[in-house]
């Protein structure tokens, strides 16, 4: 069972300022925060979500084919997320919109301040 999902930055200030306001479209929160390190969790408390400095003090990096994939609870959601990302400083992947993926799937892409892919989506089916 997974138990969280773990991305690096370079610069842990402005990715907290950038998380704080994508996540919280999400309803999660940072709950957990140390110098190089912040833990993001939902309402339940249970952190799943960390953004940190690496820990072997080398350059944070993008992985080629990696992203993060969050559930929104409906498709203003999905539009909330990508806004918050694009408008924290983030870039486009993908707007909001229906995908081919499957019938009533509806997503959006970003990548954050230190090029980390992040995906977020919505099944239009779940969320009648």
């Amino acid at each position: 069972m997974l138990s969280g999902v773990c991305v690096g930055t370079n610069d842990l200030p402005a990715a907290s300022t950038f998380y704080d306001a994508v996540l919280a479209t999400l309803g999660m929160s940072c709950v957990f925060e140390k110098s190089h390190e912040r833990g993001y969790a939902g309402a339940d408390g249970r952190i799943t979500f960390w953004v940190v400095i690496p820990y072997n003090e080398q350059t944070a990096t993008a992985g080629n084919g990696t992203q993060v994939m969050f559930h929104a609870p409906d498709a203003q959601g999905v539009r909330d997320f990508h806004a918050a990302a694009l408008t924290a400083g983030g870039t486009d992947e993908g707007l909001p919109g229906p995908r081919n993926y499957h019938p009533d799937y509806y997503g959006a892409y970003a990548r954050d301040l230190d090029g980390n892919k992040l995906h977020v989506s919505i099944s239009l089916e779940d969320s009648q």
